[in-house]
């Protein structure tokens, strides 16, 4: 295929970057359903599967005024390549038994250094003009991973846990070798004072910085809205599977994911294709109706309408969030670093799942049906972009 001038795969060290990124998230999501399937296995509780996650995203929350730093301290290639070695400790230690908890913190806290890099990468990269798109490929690529890993942590945890662990540690490592392919760049701010103390300092200020400026608290708002919303819908399925549709295996509710991923792929590339930065408050529509399909679906009790139900929730989820991104990542170079902003940016969005992933928990333990909280969680979500597309009309008058 012939590639033109403009396209950000003819960018150097852009490709080896999306080829790391999908190794990286592939392993995320098949590891994150084998070890679903292993707490399962063992008898937890299903309020006790969110807590999964809820170490997970502790790491982000607990490492956000630090990653960012260190992010634009070191090249950033070098950085995502520590990160993913980090990931892979994570695996191994939980198959070894030590702790699936324990484990999946370590994947938490590699994940935590690896998002700051893997997105403020593209703005070293490529022009501004290019953003759209190289987000767009970004998402893609991690759309295709999540698709396959989901899929393919699923049907390796129905025939054998322990091997599907050992998939996950082969293609973390996969990561790793394709991060040593990423050329070395400059370190966006290799100077300054990395006492702890003051990196607590600094981060609170380009917090304060960020949520100050209109625009990027409009995208700050709305990234964390959504990711919040995909995690715990995730989570979701996992137990709505079993009660709406009879159905009591693990690739069942990693397939529904993967039809929300391929959504999110056809909706990344439409976004790219039609919203500009200039105008990415178009997309907000898109994030309603990503609440409004949930709560449709949370009512549905055949497969096959499922299934499209959730390819249209990701059309419009990746619709949705991509122009957001770029957004973010435009202003915080201008600011504060791309890496202080992605820092930013997952500290709130990592502070909306763990809220969410709580109030999740809580309903499930307190006996709520899984069609219940899937419709409520729909209403709400729908609810709270409407708000945050009134405050922008408001805002752009």
């Amino acid at each position: 295929m012939k590639l033109s001038a403009e396209s950000p795969l003819n960018v150097p060290g852009i490709r080896p970057v999306l080829l790391a990124q999908f190794f990286s998230a592939f392993a995320d999501n098949a590891l994150l359903f084998a070890t679903l399937a292993l707490l399962k296995n063992a008898e937890y509780p299903d309020w006790s599967q969110p807590i999964l996650q809820m170490v997970f995203v502790m790491a982000y929350i607990l490492l956000a005024p630090f990653v960012g730093h260190f992010a634009d301290r070191f090249s950033k290639g070098r950085v995502m390549m520590i990160a993913n070695s980090i990931k892979l400790l994570g695996v191994i230690a939980i198959g070894l038994n030590i702790s699936p908890f324990l484990g999946y913190s370590l994947v938490g806290i590699g994940a935590a250094a690896y998002s700051p890099a893997k997105y403020g990468i593209l703005g070293e990269l490529l022009p501004a003009k290019q953003l759209v798109k190289g987000n767009g490929l970004m998402e893609a690529s991690t759309i295709a991973a999540i698709l396959l890993g989901s899929v393919s942590g699923g049907i390796l945890a129905d025939w054998h846990v322990s091997t599907a662990l050992l998939v996950c540690a082969i293609i973390y490592a996969l990561a790793v070798m394709a991060n040593v392919m990423i050329p070395k760049l400059e370190a966006a701010r290799p100077e300054g004072n990395y006492h702890p103390k003051r990196l607590v300092q600094q981060f609170f200020q380009a917090c304060q910085t960020l949520w100050q400026d209109k625009t990027c608290r409009f995208s700050l708002i709305g990234t964390s809205l959504f990711w919040g919303a995909g995690v715990t819908l995730r989570f979701l399925l996992v137990v709505w599977v079993p009660v709406a549709l009879g159905i009591q295996d693990n690739t069942t509710p990693t397939t529904l994911n993967a039809m929300v991923a391929i959504g999110i792929v056809v909706g990344a590339f439409l976004a790219a294709k039609w919203v500009s930065l200039q105008h990415a408050g178009k997309a907000l529509p898109a994030g309603i109706a990503v609440g409004v399909l949930v709560a449709v679906f949370a009512l549905e009790t055949h497969l096959l309408p499922a299934y499209g139900l959730l390819v249209m929730v990701g059309i419009f989820g990746g619709f949705f969030v991509v122009p957001l991104n770029a957004l973010l990542q435009e202003r915080g170079q201008q600011t504060v670093g791309t890496g202080s902003a992605i820092a930013v940016q997952n500290l709130g969005e990592n502070g909306v799942m763990l809220a969410m992933l709580v109030l999740y928990s809580v309903a499930i333990w307190l006996g709520v049906s899984a069609v219940v909280t899937g419709v409520a969680f729909g209403i709400l979500f729908a609810l709270a972009i409407t708000c945050l597309w009134f405050w922008q009309l408001k805002r752009s008058a």
